[in-house]
């Protein structure tokens, strides 16, 4: 399914892919769940000066609705000036960067939308809605239609996207719409199976089992701790050997504000 991003980007959106911080990895699992929602990464993308010029591009993309052809140029122009040699060929490459990150940060400015408390008061019921796709996923058309509580667990793990290349979405719901569907209250949540061969519920692609909206908006960085990532840049990354980041940084020890209760949840 290809999808057209010029009419979609909006503040929340932009804010959240803005506050990212840059850091060079290896691999695309360097970061785990969250993180990603923390960091701007680009698997193989070792410099930092050259994950800045990639982060500008994808931040035109967002702010501007530039095309993904428009992307795959400007990823041409980064790629010869710094003689970069990735894996992949350029159109799979290009599609899974600018996809990824322009879904994701849609997605993440939908959740702050869909949280504010006067939206929350009126639309407490959250649905999952498919999208029709070449080669759909079997659990995410079985999802389809299902109408549970913003603050249901099922949320911290099933909010989209759930994979590579996942266009499903989520439409808040009021009490009256509700009763347009015939329902007295919300659906019953499936139950949690995990995928040995994933770690991940079944259904959910490796590496995305988690909230992007509520780990980039749930629990926020304290400011100090966003400022000093920002200044110190990929120095605050920097790992002594190859898959071994720097105990102090880890960025799962690095403190938190704590989330503020979201209406309703008790």
């Amino acid at each position: 399914m290809t999808v057209d991003y010029g009419n979609l980007p909006f503040e929340e959106a932009e804010k959240f892919f803005r506050d990212k911080v840059r850091i060079p990895t290896r691999r695309w699992d360097d970061l785990k769940h969250g993180m990603h929602a923390r960091g701007f990464m680009i698997a193989g993308a070792q410099r930092d000066d050259m994950l800045c010029d990639f982060q500008t591009a994808i931040k035109k993309a967002i702010e501007q609705g530039t095309t993904l052809q428009e992307f795959r140029n400007d990823f041409n122009v980064i790629v010869n000036r710094y003689g970069w040699s990735y894996n992949g060929g350029q159109g799979w490459r290009t599609r899974v960067i600018y996809d990824t990150n322009l879904r994701t940060s849609y997605m993440a400015g939908r959740y702050k939308q869909m949280t504010d408390p006067d939206v929350l008061a009126y639309r407490p019921y959250w649905m999952y809605r498919h999208n029709a796709c070449t080669h759909p996923r079997p659990q995410h058309v079985a999802w389809n239609g299902l109408v549970l509580r913003h603050d249901d667990d099922f949320w911290s793990s099933h909010f989209p996207p759930n994979g590579w290349g996942c266009h499903c979405d989520v439409e808040p719901q009021s009490k009256r719409d509700m009763d347009r569907m015939g329902k007295t209250g919300p659906d019953q949540a499936p139950p949690l199976v995990i995928d040995p061969k994933t770690g991940e519920p079944a259904g959910i692609g490796k590496g995305w089992g988690y909230n992007v909206g509520e780990a980039a908006w749930g629990k926020q960085l304290s400011q100090k701790v966003m400022d000093d990532w920002k200044a110190q840049g990929s120095r605050a990354w920097q790992r002594i050997t190859p898959g071994n980041w720097r105990e102090a940084d880890r960025p799962e020890r690095l403190p938190v504000d704590m989330p503020k209760a979201r209406p309703g949840s008790g």
